[in-house]
This record gives C-alpha cells, sequence and structure tokens, in this order.
C-alpha cells in the first residue's frame, strides 16, 4: 500500500509540481478513508476532533492536520509546516490507513461468513417449523416408533408363572417364622392412631422386608390408623439410590432438571424452565417408605431425608425459576413456591451397628432387633415352603437344608432349586402328579452351588486340654470362635515366649496378655517359664475384647493340663483384676451357641438380663470373676439348666409342699 502511493505521488510531482501533487494526494487519501468508516460516520468523527472547518479549508497544512486527526481520532495533532514534517505525516496516515482497510475486509469476510450461517440456521428453522406443523397434524408416532410400540406390546402379552421366591414368599404374619415379637413390636408402631417411623435390626432372610409390607396391609384394616386403602408401600434399597450433589439427579428427594445441565421436556428447554422431578419420598406420600439396607445410605444423604421427616416437604430450588413468567405452568409454580408433599412412614432395615446409622435419625425412629434362626426354625421353613409347591420331602432333607443356612430366603431357594432337581429326575405323570423331593437332590444343590455347611464347630461330650469355645458376632450373626493352646517348659526359666497368629486382631493379642497377667495373679503362675502358642482356628478377625474369658480359660488349661469340657460355650471380657466385664451380642451369641448344640453356655453377670432364659434352650451360667468361671469349668456335674428351668422346679417344689 506505502509503495503503490508513492510511485503514484512521483507522477503527479513530475506533471504538476509538489503542491499540486500534495493536495491531490491528500484529497486521494480523504476519499480512501471515507471507503473504509463511511461517508457519514467520517462527518461524524471530525465533528469530535474538532476537524470539520480544516477540513473543508484550502490551505494543504489545514487538510492535512484534519486529515491525521481523523485517522488517528486524536484532537491534539498541530499542523505540518515545512515540506519534511507534511511527508511524514502523509506516510504515518498511509500506514494507518493500511491498517484500516486491512481491519476493514477482514470484518467483511467474517460479516458475509455469519451471514451465511444465519441465512442456513433460517432455513433450518423454517424446516423444523415445517416438520413441527406435519406433527401436529399427524401426531408424534412415525412407522418406526410404530413398529417399537407394537413389540413392546407383543412382548407385554407374554408372562411366565410367578417364580419360586414369590410364591413361597410368606403371605400372612403368621406365616413368617421365628419373629413374633418382633413383628409384635412392629405391629404397635404401624397400627396405630400416631405410627412411628421404625428401623429394623437383623441378620439377612429373616423376613424384616417381608414383615414390613404385611405390618402395612395389617394397619390399613384398622379403622383407627391414618392409612387409607390406597396407602402406597414404596421399597426401595440404600445399596442403590445414588445422587448428585448438584441436585441434577436424587431418586430418593427429587430433583430440578435445568434447561441447562439435564434438560426439561423439549418446550421447557426451549423457554428456559427448570423442571422438578418427584422422589420416592413424595410417591410414598401417605404410606410406608421402605428403604433396605438403609446404612449404605451416603451421610449427606441421610441428613436431608431427615430434614424431609421433619417437615414432611421436599422444597425445591432453581436460580433459572422465574415465578413472573408467563409462560411457566402453574403446576411448576407450585411446586417451587410450596414443595411436594412427602408424609409417610419410614421403615429402614440395616445389618449394619446401630452405630453406623445417622444418631440424628435413629432417635427419631423406634428401633426393633428381629432375632438369627435357630436350626428347628429354618426346618419349619422348609416344611412350609414343601407344603405351598405341593411338594413332598424325605425323611432328613428338611434337617440337611437346615445345616447349610440359617436364611430364611436362602432355605427356600435352596427348596425350589431341590424342587427343580426333582422334576428333572422324576416324571410327575408317573408319580400321580406328587414330587418327593429326596436327599440326592439337595446333594446337587449343595455341589452345584458349592454351599458350605454353616456350622462346622459342633459340640462334643468330652474334655480337652488347651481347647475352649468363644462366641463372636457380625452383622448380627453369631459365631463360633475355637481357641486352643498349648504350652512347653522354656529353654531357660524366665524366658518363654508367647506366640499368637497376628491375623487374630490387636484386640484378641491384648487379651492374651490380660489372660497371661490375671493367670500369675491367680494361680502364681509365672507364664515366662513356659513357651506359649495360642491359636484361634482358621485365623478369624477377633476386633473386640469378649475373647478374653475363653482365651484365660484355654491358657489356664494348657499350663495344668486341666481338660475342659468341650460343649460349654464362653463369652466375657477379662480385666487385669479378674473380672468378667459385659459384652455386646449376647443374644446373636445365644444363637450361635444352641446351633453349634451347645450344652451350657457362660456370660458376664451384666449380661444376663439381657437374655430371655425361657427362649434360650440350653444353660445359662452367669460369672463374675475368673474363679467362678474356673469353678464351672472344673465341676464333672452337668451345668445347671437355665434360670426360667429354675424357677419352674422350684415352683414345683412349692406346689408339692
Amino acid at each position: 500500500m506505502p509503495g503503490t502511493e508513492s510511485a503514484y505521488a512521483s507522477r503527479l510531482r513530475r506533471k504538476y509540481g509538489v503542491e499540486d501533487e500534495l493536495n491531490r494526494y491528500v484529497s486521494a487519501l480523504y476519499e480512501m478513508l471515507a471507503n473504509v468508516v463511511g461517508q457519514d460516520k467520517l462527518v461524524l468523527r471530525a465533528g469530535k476532533v474538532s476537524a470539520l472547518k480544516m477540513m473543508r479549508s484550502q490551505h494543504l497544512p489545514d487538510r492535512l492536520c484534519a486529515l491525521a486527526r481523523l485517522v488517528f481520532e486524536d484532537p491534539t495533532i498541530e499542523r505540518a509546516t515545512t515540506r519534511a514534517q507534511q511527508r511524514k505525516a502523509i506516510a504515518d496516515i498511509e500506514e494507518a490507513l493500511a491498517d484500516l482497510m486491512a481491519q476493514k475486509t477482514v470484518e467483511d469476510a467474517i460479516e458475509r461468513k455469519v451471514s451465511e450461517k444465519m441465512n442456513a440456521r433460517h432455513q433450518e428453522y423454517l424446516k423444523d417449523l415445517k416438520l413441527e406443523a406435519l406433527r401436529e397434524d399427524s401426531g408424534p408416532e412415525t412407522p418406526s416408533t410404530q413398529a417399537k410400540l407394537d413389540e413392546l406390546n407383543a412382548l407385554s402379552q407374554r408372562s411366565l408363572a410367578a417364580s419360586a421366591l414369590q410364591q413361597l414368599r410368606p403371605s400372612r404374619l403368621s406365616e413368617i417364622v421365628g419373629q413374633e415379637t418382633a413383628i409384635k413390636a412392629l405391629l404397635s408402631k404401624i397400627s396405630s392412631p400416631y405410627p412411628q417411623h421404625v428401623i429394623l435390626y437383623g441378620p439377612p432372610g429373616v423376613g424384616k422386608t417381608t414383615a414390613a409390607r404385611l405390618a402395612l396391609e395389617l394397619a390399613k384394616t384398622r379403622p383407627y390408623t391414618p392409612f387409607a386403602k390406597d396407602a402406597p408401600f414404596v421399597e426401595t434399597s440404600g445399596t442403590t439410590l445414588r445422587w448428585d450433589p448438584r441436585e441434577t439427579t436424587n431418586p430418593l428427594l427429587g430433583s430440578v432438571h435445568d434447561p441447562i445441565y439435564q434438560g426439561s421436556r423439549r418446550e421447557f428447554a426451549e423457554a428456559g424452565i427448570p423442571e422438578p422431578k418427584l422422589g420416592l419420598v413424595t410417591r410414598a406420600h401417605g404410606g410406608v417408605l421402605f428403604i433396605d439396607e438403609i446404612g449404605e445410605l451416603d451421610a449427606l444423604l441421610q441428613t436431608r431425608l431427615l430434614k424431609v421427616l421433619e417437615e414432611r416437604r421436599v422444597t425445591f430450588e432453581s436460580s433459572y425459576f422465574d415465578e413472573n413468567a408467563p409462560n411457566v405452568p402453574e403446576y411448576v409454580k407450585k411446586l417451587f413456591r410450596e414443595g411436594a408433599p412427602a408424609d409417610f412412614i419410614l421403615i429402614g432395615a440395616t445389618t449394619r451397628d446401630p452405630s453406623e446409622i445417622d444418631p440424628a435419625i435413629r432417635s427419631r425412629c423406634a428401633e426393633i432387633y428381629f432375632q438369627p434362626l435357630t436350626q428347628s426354625q429354618i426346618v419349619s421353613i422348609v416344611q412350609g415352603a414343601m407344603k405351598r409347591l405341593r411338594a413332598k420331602a424325605a425323611r432328613g432333607v428338611a434337617q440337611t437344608i437346615a445345616s447349610y443356612t440359617i436364611e430364611g430366603r436362602k432355605a427356600v431357594q435352596i427348596v425350589a432349586d431341590a424342587y427343580g432337581q426333582a422334576l428333572y429326575r422324576v416324571d410327575p405323570k408317573r408319580s400321580g402328579g406328587t414330587v418327593t423331593i429326596s436327599e440326592d437332590d439337595v446333594r446337587a444343590v449343595v455341589q452345584t452351588s458349592r454351599l458350605v455347611q454353616h456350622t462346622l464347630v459342633r459340640a462334643r461330650a468330652t474334655r480337652e486340654i488347651g481347647k475352649t469355645f468363644g462366641l463372636g458376632v457380625h452383622n448380627y450373626l453369631g459365631s463360633i470362635i475355637e481357641i486352643e493352646a498349648v504350652s512347653f517348659p522354656a529353654s531357660q526359666a524366665g524366658k518363654g515366649t508367647i506366640r499368637f497368629n497376628d491375623t487374630a486382631g490387636s484386640m484378641a493379642k491384648d487379651s492374651v496378655f490380660n489372660a497371661a497377667s490375671v493367670l500369675r495373679a491367680q494361680t502364681g503362675i509365672d507364664v515366662g517359664d513356659y513357651d506359649l502358642h495360642i491359636n484361634v482356628v482358621g485365623g478369624g478377625n477377633i476386633d473386640g475384647p469378649s475373647a478374653g474369658l475363653a482365651i484365660f480359660l484355654a491358657l489356664y488349661s494348657a499350663i495344668t493340663k486341666t481338660p475342659l469340657p468341650q460343649d460349654v460355650a464362653v463369652t466375657g471380657e477379662l480385666s487385669i483384676q479378674g473380672k468378667i466385664r459385659a459384652v455386646g451380642g449376647v443374644i446373636e451369641k445365644l444363637y450361635a451357641a444352641r446351633q453349634s448344640g451347645m450344652r451350657a453356655m457362660i456370660l458376664p453377670k451384666e449380661n444376663i438380663r439381657e437374655v430371655d432364659a425361657s427362649l434360650s434352650g440350653i444353660a445359662l451360667q452367669a460369672v463374675a470373676t475368673v474363679d467362678q468361671a474356673l469353678r464351672l469349668m472344673h465341676t464333672k456335674k452337668k451345668l445347671s439348666t437355665s434360670r426360667s428351668q429354675g424357677r419352674s422346679q422350684a415352683r414345683r417344689r412349692k406346689v408339692r409342699a
């Protein structure tokens, strides 16, 4: 650009002289500037930079000064009086004009592209409008969507018979085995004019979900309960309730589908209207919301659920909501203004420890504990399932199934699988329509499912040195802890060693050291004179101190060579003063002892009030010190029976008197 203008200026100079050359050149620059910015804008710019009068002057310095002010938009530029100053000013103006022309060229190109895209979008918009008009006339269905709808309708016509587990599920509360006390407590909380929120604790497969569902059905029939005949029972699981803290999704409480993040319906999204989505708490309004495994819920979600329980409503918020917008539907305004109703009764079920549930939720709920099932109760469940299947069972089948599980649901599943095995093996037409399940059918199910017997440790009416049975609890299921110990004289007096399997945990190791101290205090035996090895058979992790007494008895027996009975289970925390402290999970431990065939159970005296002795089925002996425990283990006579049996004997003596 500057090179081209300089050649033009040299031709003007040869033809007209210097003065005329510059005047014509300045006029040409004015025309170029007018073409770039436009004539109207040029006049407006001249007024802003005080150049209007000078650009109309006949004097070259004035016109050149006005041109410079217009190009640089600077009203402070002064006149160039000498030829050198004028030529320098013209060169600067040429550079600035070149930049303006380049910028104008780029802007024109961009505007053309924008115009082309806008035209294309306009055509697409017109096309969409035409398609929408056609859809309004012909409906939303297309041949493809209609074919899919026909396929779904065809699939809906097909159905299989109800699954075995659904058919074998109890249909009445009386059919739930072994939970009479818990069911009575649940009914007193639900079937009432003032129903309460409830948390059900207990092992899996004992009937918590079924009891909750049937309790609501019974409550609907009572005239004094607030539940209507159509009160819903909404069931969900805490293991599947996932949510987004940004509130884009929350199936439990409800969420808001914002137009940008998630999108409402198309007509809402195009108008920028957020759409609230109702959650399970609103679906359960007027009925029961049952959350299985409520302990698996996110801690923050538990806190938010607590707020809903208190307010009995769910509120919604969105920065996109404008109550005064004319195109917002009234129901959306109502949800944002008042929230959604959520007045329901919460029933939560869990296999976790109560300490793992939010204390604020626990404080607002009644707590009911379901008991583990005994072997005889599993047998009753199996026999009931056989009747509902209209099948017969060979002798010993129910007992065999009961030896592989203490869960009612699992026992029913084994029955259903064995029933299938029997159908495959025997032709029902030849058997007269009656199917008999044999023990071989159960063995086949056990082998294919790789089941193992639930209770491997069994009581024996013998005595052994250095071996005793402790008791543990995990997820409301009791278990037998087999503890053994051996002792050898140390190679050097006072330099004996103690070995203990580390997999049992630090709490069990502490119990070993406590037992060593108590042994020395009670008997005067210095364990430093012996090499001792204590082992927890199976390497189970003992995360509590309740095996302290059992470890002490095994250690005492190994050192003193005193045989211990192998049909007595022991639980209790051992203090270094020789006292037996209370432990947790006594009920579950009692069930484990009874399941393994123990004839007696030694437990802390502080725990004896927790046990209903009439339900124990085995002798219960409460001790407060290790001296009392040792006397019981030394005796050759059978341990006394339970407290209720003792009371009944006393009553018989009184009647005879």
